[in-house]
């Protein structure tokens, strides 16, 4: 129990120095990769963020790991992510790695087979619709289930039509 609150200096700089250096290299990979590295835009970008982090604290923590092996691993993920992000283009593959946003309302009307399968509880759907200061139904045009699990309101006060635009790539 007593090791859990000492350490040697030695293992201390070599965590410093480890730290700075996959730190230094982090804001290098990402300034490359962009700022997609990132984002919550999937599930395949939340396993890089994932998969970034494991690396990072295997790399500074760890002693079987080297800091070269470290550096190698964060390499390969930003290199699957920025081909990911260029694979991106062709729909197969973006069908294959993204979710689809949604559809939970479609004006007035509540689908609950889609909060079923979106996993959203009813209430959950009165609260995003307080958040996004919905005072009358009648003013939702849509309620979206996004791909990164964060729900869009799209309302208005007024009669104006959604753009269609807006949903294309919305199950409904």
């Amino acid at each position: 129990m007593e090791k859990y609150f000492t350490t040697s200096g030695t293992t201390a700089l070599a965590i410093i120095l480890t730290t700075f250096a996959v730190y230094i290299t982090l804001i290098l990979f990402t300034r490359l990769a962009g700022k997609r590295s990132f984002s919550k835009m999937s599930s395949f970008d939340f396993a890089m963020t994932v998969a970034i982090g494991s690396l990072l604290a295997s790399t500074i923590l760890s002693s079987s790991i080297s800091l070269a092996e470290g550096i190698v691993g964060l390499a390969a993920v930003y290199t699957l992510q920025m081909t990911a992000a260029l694979l991106r283009r062709y729909p197969g593959f973006k069908n294959a790695i993204d979710n689809q946003p949604l559809l939970l309302m479609k004006g007035t009307e509540i689908l609950y087979d889609n909060l079923k399968k979106a996993r959203v509880a009813e209430g959950d759907l009165r609260s995003k619709l307080r958040e996004a200061n919905v005072i009358e139904l009648s003013q939702v045009k849509a309620v979206i289930f996004e791909t990164t699990g964060d729900i869009s309101v799209l309302h208005t006060a007024d009669s104006t039509k959604l753009d269609q635009w807006l949903l294309q790539d919305v199950a409904s």
